[in-house]
């Protein structure tokens, strides 16, 4: 008998409806007391690792990921932005748009956390504390790009990149690290 062979199932995109009836749960993720879900370390571009345990570090973000190698369009020089060190999306808007855990690491972010992201709960400026480390929410924004609309579809950057979306900042925020350490899924993620 010959073996079967598993095809993928295709994706299927939401459309903007089916993501702003997703909203409820997002505006329900907690405030000041949250959880990282997911920690993904991007060794190269389009790769992706997904970790258990990482180490935050003040000159290279997290370790083994690439932001210290990338160019900036924002930088004079050209060099890393070290106000981007981090990307850090909410969980639940992930769930929502990417329809499967085996998929969420494809947002291309290196945090996943159940915590209120929006604007009006973390200011830049404001400091989280997970695991043993701390980051710092930065001003420059994080937006849904090319690589977002192909994996997750046009409606969803839309959907992200819309004037609540901004508010609510549902493709994420940008961090830097303000303390080394080590950080582990399940990790609570707490204003400090």
């Amino acid at each position: 008998m010959k073996p079967r062979t598993r095809t993928p199932m295709p994706v299927r995109h939401l459309t903007r409806e089916e993501c702003e009836a997703g909203l409820e749960p997002i505006r329900s993720a907690p405030a000041d007391d949250g959880v990282l879900r997911l920690i993904v370390r991007r060794p190269e571009e389009n790769a992706r690792e997904v970790l258990e345990e990482g180490q935050l570090d003040l000159d290279l973000g997290l370790v083994g990921d690439t932001w210290h190698r990338r160019r900036s369009s924002r930088t004079a020089d050209g060099s890393p932005h070290p106000g981007m060190q981090l990307n850090v999306m909410n969980a639940r808007v992930v769930e929502l748009v990417a329809q499967s855990p085996e998929r969420w690491a494809l947002a291309g972010d290196q945090l996943y956390v159940d915590l209120d992201l929006s604007a009006e709960n973390l200011p830049p400026g404001t400091r989280l504390a997970l695991g043993s480390a701390e980051i710092e929410v930065t001003p420059e924004p994080h937006l849904g790009c090319a690589k977002f609309v192909e994996r997750f579809g046009v409606d969803a950057m839309k959907f992200v990149n819309s004037p609540l979306g901004r508010r609510l900042r549902l493709r994420g925020l940008n961090a830097r690290v303000v303390k080394a350490g080590t950080i582990r899924v399940g990790d609570r993620v707490r204003k400090v």
